[in-house]
């Protein structure tokens, strides 16, 4: 049942620095910046890597009260980190870039958005009976549809600071290097007690399919490719077996 939010996971974009390029040395506002925004926000994209991990591994031969409270949590989680990296965009100040104020007005704009988004998920699962196992999963595959939605406006959120020599620059710093969940796999012994929808190597396997976003993308593999790392603020998908 959960595989659904799994897969919404890894399909959608979520809030990912995808950087093309090899850095070249760009002036030092530019450096700075860049440093003073990932240094801010390195705890809250690992907050949101743990977040996604949560929902991934709960996926896993789990009751559908887990599932609802693990959810619950996961996205009131993700909501505040994305507070907190709108905060961590204004504190930066406007990126010296090229339209720079609009820049960072927009990423703020966007990321408070999307944190309001993923409270109102949070309501949808928190709404949910577990009790009556077809009514939570018609529920929860609604709330699945609502994260496919949410994850494009997470990919908007930081969109333009990608781009050019600031996300060169930002590719640099470890703050906004790809996270590994802090979070340990959920290994359920206990029979799920919701409508069958997969073990959580089924969600990988969706997950890799889907290849675009969260946690396929996030493959350790991915995460030590070459010489251009990229800054994300998406989790690993070292994931639950």
């Amino acid at each position: 049942m959960n595989k659904k939010l799994a897969a919404a996971l890894s399909g959608g974009a979520v809030l990912v620095l995808v950087l093309s390029g090899c850095s070249d040395d760009e002036g030092n506002k530019v450096e700075d910046w860049a440093k003073t925004f990932c240094d801010q926000a390195k705890p809250q994209i690992q907050k949101r890597a743990n977040a996604h991990q949560i929902i991934i591994s709960t996926a896993a031969d789990s009751k559908p009260a887990e599932i609802q409270a693990a959810d619950s949590k996961a996205f009131q989680d993700i909501a505040n980190a994305d507070r907190a990296l709108a905060k961590a965009v204004e504190a930066a100040g406007a990126p010296p870039v090229e339209n720079g104020a609009k820049v960072q007005q927009d990423a703020i704009k966007e990321l408070n958005a999307t944190a309001v988004a993923y409270e109102g998920l949070k309501k949808e699962v928190d709404a949910l009976d577990p009790a009556n196992q077809q009514k939570f999963a018609d529920g929860l595959q609604d709330v699945a549809d609502g994260l496919t939605k949410i994850e494009k406006m997470d990919q908007a959120a930081l969109a333009k600071l990608e781009e050019g020599e600031l996300g060169q620059a930002m590719a640099k710093q470890p703050g906004c290097q790809k996270p590994t969940a802090s979070v340990p796999p959920k290994t359920s012994g206990s029979a799920s007690a919701s409508p069958k929808a997969g073990s959580t190597s089924s969600d990988k396997g969706s997950d890799a399919d889907a290849g675009s976003d969260a946690d396929s993308d996030t493959d350790s593999g991915s995460d030590s490719s070459g010489p251009s790392k990229k800054a994300s603020a998406k989790p690993s998908k070292k994931s639950s077996e």
